[in-house]
């Protein structure tokens, strides 16, 4: 027993020092992100970083103290409301790494200017990989993400509604002092973030899963098993005509298979039914290993 929690408590610690070294890396794509592509080029994204743009353009003060003053009333009400010391440390630290590097990192950086086209979006993708690198840490960037949390919790409105009548609003607010034009380009900027955010999530989608409702189950599944080298699990069904059971094939297999795989099953059982679709990730034997994607 002592071997083991000592096991546990190695992990669990080294997995801590995962989830900060997510938070922090995060944290400084963020920042790169607004002091590269986007406050050269008069690009404001949206939350509260985009608050602290629109005051640095409109009257000169730090970008990052702004962010930080703005978050201060939310972490309050996340620590009061969203329950849980372990959420608001890790936000507290990832807003402090961002907004330090945000205001201390931006006379050291070389910024890209040009072509709309190239700041756009590389400015959303180093923008969506950072958000994804902090979700990843168990954190958040504060802001937004915490009013959203905190009305889905307690008010039952969807995250999804609030997140985007949240920044709609500093979006009008952008649009009503600047101009349209850098709110489009703020749109366009939180468009490409959001697609990164959620392939950076959701995986690749290199796999696919397989559902297989044969007429020669044990001939079908004894094939997949030795000539496609995938396990196979057998799920108990019934038809919904003739109420007989019909066991169905569930498999797993990455993209280079799939076409050996439906070969397979039509040489093997021609009357067999056979649904595909795209798996975004998969973790476990022979895929990507759970603990070490956690």
């Amino acid at each position: 027993m002592p071997k083991l929690k000592n096991r546990l408590l190695a992990a669990r610690t080294w997995q801590t020092i995962k989830d900060y070294t997510f938070l922090a890396l995060g944290a400084l794509l963020l920042a790169v992100a607004v002091n590269v592509f986007l406050v050269p080029n008069q690009v404001i994204s949206l939350g509260f970083t985009g608050l602290g743009m629109l005051a640095n353009y409109l009257w000169g003060w730090p970008i990052g103290l702004v962010t930080l003053v703005l978050n201060l009333p939310v972490l309050w009400a996340g620590h009061r409301w969203g329950g849980g010391w372990r959420f608001i440390v890790r936000t507290i630290y990832t807003i402090i790494v961002m907004t330090l590097a945000i205001d201390w990192l931006a006379p050291w950086m070389t910024p890209v200017r040009g072509d709309p086209l190239i700041y756009i979006l590389f400015g959303g993708a180093v923008n969506g990989l950072g958000v994804a690198l902090i979700f990843r840490g168990q954190g958040t960037a504060g802001g937004t993400d915490i009013i959203s949390q905190l009305l889905n919790r307690h008010r039952g409105i969807p995250f999804g509604q609030v997140y985007t009548t949240v920044n709609a609003s500093v979006l009008l607010v952008v649009a009503l002092a600047v101009g349209l034009e850098p709110a489009l380009y703020a749109l366009l900027v939180v468009f490409v973030a959001g697609r990164t955010l959620d392939a950076v999530q959701e995986g690749s989608g290199y796999a696919r899963t397989v559902f297989v409702i044969p007429t020669r189950v044990e001939l079908v599944r004894q094939a997949i098993m030795e000539h496609i080298g995938r396990g196979v699990t057998l799920l108990p069904a019934e038809g919904g005509f003739t109420h007989a059971p019909r066991p169905i094939l569930f498999v797993v297999v990455s993209r280079v298979q799939i076409s050996p795989l439906k070969r397979l099953i039509a040489e093997t059982d021609p009357e067999a039914f056979v649904v595909v679709s795209d798996a975004r990730e998969v973790l476990g034997r022979g895929f990507h290993s759970v603990i070490a994607d956690s």
